[in-house]
């Protein structure tokens, strides 16, 4: 059962990307565009996504099972530390840059372009070297494994 949700939630969440165009890079760019022709209608996107995700997390933060009966694994971490800042300034530049995040990336493969295969292969090279990095600076750290 939990398979076949992860698969229905998963489904829906790439159609919604399909729908609301943020698989199109054009249409990111220009949303990120604030000096030339601004396209503010991911605005809303987030912003519904922003109000939705703010009522499920309220109503999460009560429960100790999910709907499925699965623990809930709910984040503790509130501090904004160096590694979040540089974190998310990376993924902005990604963003920016790409036209895309990782959601609507792998959405994206699905149109086979070449944009979106070389954005996620790129992605997941980033990722690669992040978890080299994490192994080899917890080696070099002590009582950290």
């Amino acid at each position: 059962m939990q398979i076949f949700m992860a698969l229905l939630v998963g489904l829906l969440f790439g159609i919604g990307l399909i729908v609301s165009g943020m698989t199109n890079p054009a249409k990111v760019v220009g949303f990120l565009d604030l000096a030339g022709s601004w396209d503010p209608s991911l605005g809303f996107v987030m912003g519904g996504a922003i109000l939705v995700g703010g009522f499920a997390f309220g109503l999460a933060r009560n429960r100790k099972r999910s709907f499925l009966g699965e623990p809930m694994r709910l984040p503790t971490a509130t501090a904004i530390d160096r590694r979040l800042v540089l974190g998310s300034l990376a993924f902005g530049a990604g963003w920016g840059l790409g036209g895309y995040c990782p959601g609507p990336a792998l959405a994206s493969l699905a149109s086979g372009g070449d944009k979106a295969l070389l954005f996620t292969l790129a992605m997941l090279a980033g990722m690669a070297l992040f978890e080299v990095l994490e192994r080899i600076s917890a080696a070099r750290t002590p009582g950290k494994a």
